[in-house]
């Protein structure tokens, strides 16, 4: 009997836990850290909030990044003193530094056995960028790439034609030193000695010096930027394709058609575009609800300029589950709406991004009639010709290094061999210090 009576104690003590357990309002709670602009960090609390209404007892504890730079911060910090967020959305090129060590919970078994989410629900590119050792790690949110941004006002004014599909290099470069005016709206060129000395009050293009940017002009003009995508062990910036476009790119300032550097310190490309002072600008889809608000005059997108065949570079964000977290369940529900029709039509609406899911991708929250830009299907015929930079843990690193060598010889005019050279030294012991995703 007092076996019995005490087996009977222990049911009930064990019962009444896993009651305690299921009931306990953090079972359902969801922290997500996230970056953007406000109107981004809007769109997330209006998602939160809308997952909230649709799941009685669900909480979100948005946490709020001021920058990307301040987000990666913050995951290293968290990660390293265990205190790390249920969820976090990241760029596919800064995941690989937590998922080598480990941080992250693989998504793959549970991606096979949810009932609302399908790996062909999504665009395989973005999918892809985010397998690291044969596991799904992350969930894409977005898929972007590089455009054209650009003033369709100017382009009426001076009778420039608009950009079309297919355009070369060479014309991007032409249509800028056509726009490139002083404040008469005469053409300021390079070596004319009627416009020596005079500033432009509107460049013709904005572009950052960076490998990020270099990047899909070489893939376009037949090279590549790294030995083995694969297996990255160094930069090939050496070969034929890829010094022809380093060499074009670094022209631009010396042609006049881009800010010079200490212009730039005075007001960023984003600034410019939208207060009409830069002709085109070089981005991709984020800058879309900041020209939202443009009232000043129209502006649409252009696909990227090629050399011998289309090609673009792959941006993509993804929510990523830590492997620290004692709510992945709930941190699973969460995803599971955030990435369902309903939850990314929200997000396609602000307009920052290009829905991962294919379904919202094609579908009017996204390609918003009436609103610009007007071209927004750009970004869907892009999709093919996307490649990824090499997943490795250290590419942010490799990114730094390169872009501190690239910004000085923009705008200095340091020599080719040189820059291939420094480009080479810097990024070295970094390949060497990284791990690839497979």
């Amino acid at each position: 009997m007092k076996r019995t009576a005490a087996l009977l104690s222990l049911l009930i003590m064990v019962t009444a836990t896993g009651c305690a357990t299921e009931a306990d309002p953090a079972a359902d709670t969801v922290s997500l850290l996230v970056a953007g602009t406000p109107d981004e960090l809007a769109a997330y609390r209006s998602l939160a909030a809308e997952y909230q209404q649709a799941t009685p007892g669900a909480t979100v504890n948005l946490i709020e990044a001021s920058s990307a730079k301040d987000l990666m911060t913050r995951v290293s910090t968290s990660v390293a003193g265990n205190a790390a967020p249920d969820l976090f959305l990241i760029n596919y090129r800064n995941y690989g530094q937590f998922a080598v060590k480990g941080a992250l919970a693989p998504l793959t078994a549970r991606l096979a056995a949810s009932g609302s989410l399908r790996e062909q629900d999504f665009y395989p590119q973005a999918m892809g960028a985010f397998r690291w050792a044969g596991e799904q790690m992350c969930l894409p949110q977005n898929i972007s790439s590089l455009a054209v941004y650009y003033n369709r006002s100017l382009f009426k004014k001076y009778e420039v034609a608009e950009p079309v599909a297919g355009w070369h290099w060479n014309d991007l470069v032409a249509t800028a030193q056509a726009l490139t005016r002083d404040a008469g709206g005469r053409t300021v060129k390079a070596g004319d000695p009627e416009t020596a000395g005079v500033p432009a009050a509107v460049h013709g293009l904005g572009v950052t010096p960076e490998l990020i940017r270099l990047a899909p002009l070489i893939w376009s003009n037949g090279g590549d930027i790294v030995d083995d995508p694969a297996k990255p062990t160094r930069l090939t910036l050496d070969t034929p394709q890829a010094r022809q476009v380093i060499q074009d790119f670094l022209e631009l300032p010396k042609l006049g058609v881009v800010p010079s550097d200490v212009e730039m310190e005075t007001q960023d490309h984003e600034a410019r575009f939208a207060a009409g002072k830069l002709a085109m600008f070089v981005s991709s889809r984020r800058v879309t609800t900041a020209f939202r608000a443009i009232t000043g005059f129209d502006w649409d997108v252009a696909p990227l300029p090629q050399y011998r065949s289309p090609a673009n570079i792959l941006h993509s964000d993804a929510y990523c589950m830590t492997k620290a977290s004692k709510h992945q369940d709930a941190a699973w529900r969460f995803l599971e709406y955030a990435l369902s029709e309903p939850g990314a039509a929200l997000m396609a609406r602000t307009g920052r991004t290009v829905p991962s899911r294919i379904s919202v991708a094609t579908s009017p929250a996204f390609l918003s009639p009436g609103t610009p830009p007007a071209r927004s299907q750009i970004f869907l015929d892009t999709i093919p010709v996307l490649r990824p930079v090499p997943t490795i843990s250290t590419w942010p690193e490799i990114e730094d290094a390169t872009g501190k060598v690239l910004e000085n010889a923009f705008f200095h005019g340091d020599p080719l061999d040189q820059v291939i050279a420094d480009l080479d030294a810097a990024t070295r012991p970094v390949f060497q210090r990284g791990t690839a995703a497979r």
